[in-house]
């Protein structure tokens, strides 16, 4: 199959192309800019705006993809939880226009297969498991507020098409906050990520390599879309995991911090995200696509890479 990949330079993008170029598909590796690195020769690179309508749709009718998967994002290295509406403009904007541009190419050209990136902790929190019946979060905290807005239009926008959207669980391995040279590993080595009142967030991660293997699956799909969580099989409270990665990193083990102080320093949002979040079910993923992740839980897949055990499309 002829795959147009969107995000392709990014932390998902590049095991996506490796493993769909390793499984004998032709990939349209689309992204604003690339390194002059060696790539299979199924693989062809272009720089296209996917903000600008016109140039997708001339990409499009050129290239003539039979699949278009949309993961592309700008989000910035750290993020600021105060701030994270701002910090998000483009990437709101990647998913609201820049989905409207794909799918409109996508019709012009007779494109079924539409696969887009949403995101597994945008539910409601709350002290549960959510699927994917559940709603996303309906009265987020004033900055977040943009960002959810963003994911409920991309979201319909794909629904209406017929198209698939992947909620994905918090990423990590190469190229997140999560490596190690990211911002969370940094805060965490630093003592400088707190477990805020009962650290009672729930957290559903995903490794990137399992992100692309669940593309690769979704691919197969019959027509008529669909919306999937892509999370691991155990979801942790913060108050598990954070001091159990701390130690991995050979840091201290996390202070404590009252909701009401960590209110005044990081928001509501902030807030949210340390203490109130809720986990996701992959059960629908495991049926439908009849996939499983290759890291069933977050402390399988740090120990994995840091052992440099992971996939080779990474």
């Amino acid at each position: 199959m002829r795959v147009l990949v969107t995000g392709a330079t990014g932390a998902l993008g590049r095991p996506m192309v490796g493993l769909l170029a390793a499984s004998g598909h032709e990939v349209l590796a689309v992204a604003r800019r690339f390194r002059d690195l060696p790539v299979p020769s199924n693989v062809i690179e272009a720089a296209v705006d996917v903000l600008d309508a016109d140039a997708v749709s001339r990409f499009v009718r050129q290239q003539r993809p039979e699949a278009i998967v949309h993961f592309a994002t700008a989000i910035p290295p750290q993020i600021d939880p105060k701030r994270i509406g701002r910090q998000f403009e483009t990437t709101n904007r990647l998913r609201t226009d820049g989905t409207r541009n794909l799918l409109r190419a996508a019709e012009q050209a007779g494109i079924e297969t539409f696969l887009a990136q949403g995101l597994a902790y945008a539910y409601e929190p709350g002290d549960t498991i959510r699927t994917e019946a559940d709603p996303l979060w309906p009265a987020p905290p004033a900055p977040y507020a943009p960002v959810a807005d963003a994911l409920k239009e991309m979201e319909r926008l794909v629904a209406d098409a017929g198209g698939v959207v992947l909620r994905l669980g918090h990423l990590y391995g190469p190229g997140t906050i999560y490596a190690a040279d990211g911002s969370m590993t940094r805060m965490v080595s630093a003592g400088k990520v707190p477990i805020v009142g009962a650290g009672a967030a729930r957290y559903s991660f995903v490794h990137v390599d399992d992100v692309a293997s669940a593309v690769l699956a979704a691919l197969d799909l019959p027509a008529g879309g669909g919306t999937f969580n892509v999370v691991d099989d155990h979801p942790l409270y913060l108050h598990d995991w954070l001091p159990w990665f701390a130690k991995q990193l050979g840091a201290k083990p996390p202070k404590r911090f009252p909701v009401a102080l960590a209110r005044l320093a990081v928001g509501p949002f902030g807030v949210a995200f340390m203490n109130q979040l809720a986990g996701a079910s992959n059960a629908r993923a495991r049926e439908v696509l009849d996939w499983r992740p290759q890291f069933p839980s977050f402390r399988e897949g740090v120990v994995a890479e840091r052992r440099g055990i992971t996939s080779d499309a990474a």
